[in-house]
């Protein structure tokens, strides 16, 4: 017998006036997994995230975390959660310990403050004051500050936006430590290599719902291709044309040209360059790839996720 949900929300719209930010969201996430909500600025991650953190009221629907709702067990929630915000401004002229220790205080139980500077890398920056660190330091701080508490959940949302590469690589091993110890994560990223390495499964939002659901593999291969080939040409190239093309599952028409998902590249490849100079059009651009959590995004939008 499977386990209650971790997290568990029921056709969740949020307004803001004429605008639908969220729009009827359903979403199960089991306890133990790292589950990624993926998707472009706008698509309603970060307000979704809020309503399910108890910082914003919804619309309508329902919301379960851990078996309990905000309106009865609001407080006892907050005892088992913890938070990385989008942005995060700390007190300027607290040290890393005194913001740790302030954040410690808040719970009834938690981690002690030696043992987070340890996971987080800022031992050495213990007595520093928080206006003095990197932009990594600050977000490990701030995530230091989510785990804190000893969450049962941890939500991250954006977590390693605008952060260098080993410092993104440092707040994975992170993330990854945490979810060993058989906690569950929400995590909102548009990222796609990041939803790849950390999430078990994840959701696809555009447009306040949830379009595509499972795991990174299971969307993936929803394509039916494992190769993406993206073609730019000196004029407009018909995708009927070439969609018929061995090993061609499907084909996308964007600004600068086509995206082919192709099963086999060897073998599609020369019929493709041999239909284009058949066709009189001569190639200015050619990339491949291998498919991805980004290529499932435009084949269910048309859009790319950064659009």
């Amino acid at each position: 017998m499977e386990s209650s949900p971790a997290i568990r929300c029921r056709g969740l719209v949020k307004n803001y006036g004429a605008l639908r930010a969220v729009d009827g969201l359903d979403l199960e996430v089991r306890a133990g997994e790292c589950f990624g909500l993926l998707g472009p600025n706008g698509a309603g991650k970060t307000t979704t995230v809020e309503i399910l953190e108890g910082l914003l009221p919804p619309t309508s629907g329902e919301v379960e975390l851990l078996g309990h709702n905000w309106k009865t067990d609001g407080g006892s929630l907050r005892q088992r959660l913890g938070i990385s915000l989008q942005e995060t401004n700390l007190a300027d002229k607290l040290t890393v310990e005194e913001t740790l220790r302030l954040f410690r205080s808040f719970y009834e139980r938690g981690r002690e403050v030696a043992e987070l500077l340890e996971l987080v890398s800022l031992m050495d920056k213990c007595k520093t004051w928080y206006v003095k660190l990197s932009g990594g330091q600050k977000q490990r701080l701030a995530v230091a500050c989510a785990l804190v508490g000893d969450p049962e959940i941890l939500f991250l949302d954006e977590p390693t936006t605008g952060l260098d590469p080993q410092s993104r690589r440092q707040l994975w091993g992170l993330i990854e430590q945490f979810k060993t110890e058989g906690r569950t994560v929400l995590l909102t990223t548009h990222y796609m290599d990041e939803a790849q390495r950390l999430c078990d499964r994840v959701a696809v939002v555009d447009k306040g719902k949830i379009i595509a659901q499972g795991t990174p593999r299971e969307l993936i291969q929803s394509l039916g291709g494992t190769e993406v080939v993206e073609i730019n040409c000196d004029g407009v190239v018909d995708p009927g044309s070439v969609s018929g093309l061995p090993g061609v599952h499907a084909v996308k028409a964007h600004a600068q040209g086509l995206s082919l998902t192709v099963e086999h590249l060897h073998k599609t490849l020369p019929l493709l360059l041999a239909h284009l100079q058949q066709a009189g059009r001569t190639l200015t651009a050619l990339s491949t790839h291998q498919a991805t959590l980004e290529d499932v995004f435009v084949n269910l939008t048309g859009r790319h996720l950064r659009d």
